[in-house]
């Protein structure tokens, strides 16, 4: 686990994975493309399931759409056939059609059967809305921003205000890109890996709880009103913004069970004092990492035990105490950001230098 991991929260009481990331499931590698430029400030990240080529190997996956004010694309047909086939691209609202188009050259380029010979490609992009603090009609995504973050994937990844993260907003301070991983034990000899991802843009500051404490009506109660309002009325403001949610485990689950899968994400999400606010686009995508899925069907399909429904239980509360983890990981790791119009969002760890003892407080 690295040193940052250490200096946040800490979320349950299951095992964590060797990084406490999305990346201790399977071959998965996650990198990034940040655009930091006054009032452009936003980017691109993408999840890599495997190194490997997605539109041949195919991994099996299933979503949640838990609040659907959202503009991703690719759902459909993941919720179709069960499967994933690029890599999985996080971005803001405006840049989800120039990713996908990039996302679709990619995959050209591997496999230039794609569209002719083959079948067409389903790009999978993920958004959330960083208008806040960044200026999203200026469309600054450019398709070469995918290209140097698919580049940059890579097991050890960074967190916080980071490529698609850049711009976001949490609970009115900095959120962003956070991950975490717990490890499920199905019994004493048989162990998984649940990773999370999170987009994290969602949250009213009075609602924030940090491990089942009311975290951010004590915040509030500390900071002057300016910073506790960071540019907007937290006790009024309607929860919005978005969350996207990635589960990956090296479960051998079905489409069907992964399904079931993401929906736990929600479970975490809830805990961190969301109620998947009308205005709020909140989505979960699970994938298993176990088996791959062959495009051509001249190739066999994968023959494998497949978990018994009546043991995935550890399973869910690995996905739910991952996501929650996530989340806090988002916060703590954001660096306060300057954007457009004078825009600013506060770490949340620089407004809460004691939150240590916060926690601590038993009558807290």
């Amino acid at each position: 686990m690295d040193k940052q991991a250490l200096d946040q929260p800490r979320i349950g009481e299951l095992e964590a994975g060797p990084l406490d990331s999305i990346c201790d499931v399977g071959d998965i590698s996650v990198g990034h493309c940040t655009l930091d430029d006054g009032a452009l400030q936003t980017g691109v990240t993408v999840v890599r399931p495997h190194g490997g080529n997605l539109f041949l190997d195919k991994v099996p996956a299933a979503a949640t759409v838990l609040n659907g004010f959202g503009k991703s694309t690719g759902l459909v047909q993941v919720q179709e056939l069960g499967v994933l086939e690029t890599p999985i691209a996080l971005t803001n609202t405006f840049g989800v059609g120039t990713v996908a188009n990039a996302q679709i050259r990619a995959a050209v380029a591997a496999t230039p059967e794609i569209g002719r010979g083959m079948s067409t490609v389903n790009p999978l992009v993920f958004e959330c809305n960083d208008g806040y603090l960044n200026d999203i009609q200026a469309m600054a995504v450019q398709e070469s921003h995918y290209a140097q973050a698919l580049a940059a994937a890579d097991k050890r990844m960074a967190q916080g205000a980071v490529g698609a993260g850049r711009g976001m907003s949490c609970f009115s301070f900095k959120g962003g890109i956070g991950s975490a991983s717990r490890v499920a034990t199905i019994q004493p000899d048989l162990r998984y890996t649940v990773g999370a991802l999170v987009l994290a843009n969602f949250g009213r500051l009075p609602n924030l709880t940090v491990a089942g404490r009311p975290f951010g009506r004590r915040l509030a109660d500390q900071l002057d009103r300016g910073l506790a309002q960071a540019g907007e009325n937290a006790a009024i403001v309607p929860e919005k913004g978005s969350i996207i949610l990635l589960v990956a485990t090296d479960a051998p689950l079905d489409a069907r069970q992964l399904r079931r899968l993401s929906l736990r994400a929600g479970a975490g999400l809830a805990r961190t004092g969301s109620v998947f606010g009308h205005g709020s686009g909140d989505i979960a995508l699970a994938f298993s990492t176990a088996y791959t899925v062959p495009q051509q069907a001249e190739r066999p399909m994968p023959a494998l035990a497949m978990l018994h429904e009546t043991r995935i239980d550890p399973l869910f509360e690995a996905a739910a105490e991952a996501c929650e983890q996530a989340i806090i990981a988002a916060l703590w790791r954001a660096e306060g950001v300057q954007g457009r119009d004078g825009h600013h969002r506060a770490a949340i760890r620089d407004a809460a230098p004691d939150w240590r003892q916060w926690l601590a407080d038993t009558e807290f």
